[in-house]
């Protein structure tokens, strides 16, 4: 499993970071490893806000379907225009594969997701 040290992570497997005034949010390399072969991602529209744990996308793979959920309270200023025509890049490198760009309205909310170890952790214990 790949993890980037500079990214945090939720418990429904998507991970956060913070670039300047703004964050980026990807599905986390176990989750797509999970899922498998993605086949559709659906993404919101930009100048969308969301609240810490709502739904903002959907990814769709050969063996199922999930809601992609947002880490921290945010607006959305941008999404990834590629995925939707080649899902598959997430496949290929879940961290270069971003799904959306945000303005963070709680930075607080960011220190307390889990850094690598913890997530590595996580995702060990849910494996048993």
């Amino acid at each position: 499993m790949k993890t980037d040290p500079n990214a945090r992570y939720t418990k429904t497997h998507e991970w956060v970071r913070v670039e300047g005034d703004g964050a980026v949010v990807g599905l986390s390399d176990h989750a797509q490893n999970q899922l498998s072969d993605l086949v559709y991602v659906e993404l919101p529209a930009v100048g969308k806000t969301f609240k810490q744990g709502q739904s903002f996308g959907v990814v769709e793979s050969v063996k199922a379907a999930s809601d992609v959920y947002m880490p921290m309270d945010g607006v959305i200023t941008a999404v990834n225009e590629a995925l939707p025509d080649d899902p598959g890049q997430i496949n290929k490198d879940a961290f270069a594969a971003w799904l959306v760009k945000f303005k963070p309205s709680n930075s607080a909310q960011f220190e307390a997701l889990m850094d690598v170890a913890a997530y590595e952790a996580f995702v060990a214990a849910e494996a048993h």
